[in-house]
């Protein structure tokens, strides 16, 4: 069996979906080819595990200061591009297309009328979740970005719809956090000015992730640029989590059970739903301001967070594919 996986790459989460996916399907004895579209290959890390991976321009939006740039993102994009891209990728040779919400596999595979798996956590919003700041034109992105024959939305709870639990990369490991450990990622953030806002908080130490860092050492806070294993590592060794509210690392942040306070990206409304979920399921604390005196409060906080334990979605995944994917028993998966 040959499979095309296409994998939305302006964020980290879905390559790390695709990480999780990868492995699954390999262990199936499926043939995998990978396509990125969103992000420039030079800003693309650790990605040996995807092999001969193709790059292509798509479709992203541009954020500054912690909200999404319309103006900026309208120029930025490339209509001609995307639409030669799509017309000349060629699906013949695949069995099935997978997309994790990129376009260009998604619409080659319906303009060839080739079977296609569509899988992701935007896919649940087709669906009666928690939602703010829907609108029209998010409705529709949603519906039309990157669509399949066969759409499956991922979350942290079912909300009695027809959706899975998250997809996480996350090896078997012992979970020993350290308390005074806190793992920041706020990649939508200026991190200059996060770094200020940590820089008091001496009684913790902070491993600050993010686009622009370079590995150094300032006092309790030690800087890292975006890579995959020592994440994972902080992660796994981490009591807290501060982060925007994209799906995939809260995902995993409760997956290990640590206590999570999330900042949406301005203007997305994938991430301010995500940060209401967070909270009626009494998951996590959300924020729309990020300050000293809030992480502060926040971390001397003992919240009484309720806690979950996720199914192996992947490896479920990877066995119904090669089982044939049929619809029916996708359902009787039972992964909740």
């Amino acid at each position: 069996m040959r499979v095309l996986y296409g994998v939305q790459a302006t964020g980290n989460g879905h390559i790390s979906r695709a990480r999780a996916m990868g492995k699954y399907l390999q262990a199936e004895g499926i043939a995998v080819d990978f396509l990125f579209s969103g992000r420039p290959a030079n800003q693309l890390f650790d990605m040996q595990q995807f092999g001969d991976y193709q790059v292509k321009t798509g479709l992203t939006f541009v954020t500054e200061q912690g909200q999404i740039s319309y103006p900026k993102t309208a120029l930025r994009a490339k209509p001609l591009e995307l639409w030669r891209d799509i017309r000349q990728l060629d699906c013949s040779a695949y069995d099935l297309v997978l997309t994790d919400f990129e376009p260009i596999t998604a619409w080659a595979a319906r303009m060839q009328k080739k079977r296609s798996v569509a899988f992701g956590h935007q896919y649940a919003f087709l669906h009666q979740i928690p939602q703010t700041h829907s609108t029209p034109l998010s409705r529709n992105i949603f519906k039309f970005f990157a669509p399949g024959q066969q759409q499956i939305g991922l979350h942290w709870h079912h909300f009695n719809q027809p959706i899975l639990p998250p997809i996480v990369d996350l090896e078997p490991a012992i979970n020993t956090a350290d308390p005074n450990k806190v793992l920041v990622y706020l990649p939508f953030e200026d991190q200059h000015k996060v770094l200020q806002w940590l820089q008091p908080l001496t009684q913790y130490q902070f491993y600050l992730y993010g686009p622009g860092l370079s590995k150094s050492q300032h006092g309790h806070i030690q800087c890292s640029g975006p890579c995959v294993d020592e994440f994972k590592r902080d992660l796994h060794q981490a009591h807290a989590v501060i982060s925007n509210a994209g799906f995939e690392l809260v995902s995993e942040a409760l997956q290990l059970q640590k206590r999570i306070l999330v900042k949406a990206l301005q203007g997305q409304m994938e991430q301010q739903s995500n940060a209401l979920a967070l909270t009626q399921l009494q998951l996590g604390q959300s924020t729309d301001t990020l300050n000293t005196a809030v992480i502060k409060e926040w971390l001397a906080s003992q919240p009484q967070n309720k806690q979950v334990q996720y199914a192996n979605v992947a490896q479920a995944l990877a066995k119904w594919i090669r089982a044939g994917a049929c619809p029916t028993e996708l359902q009787q998966l039972n992964l909740w």
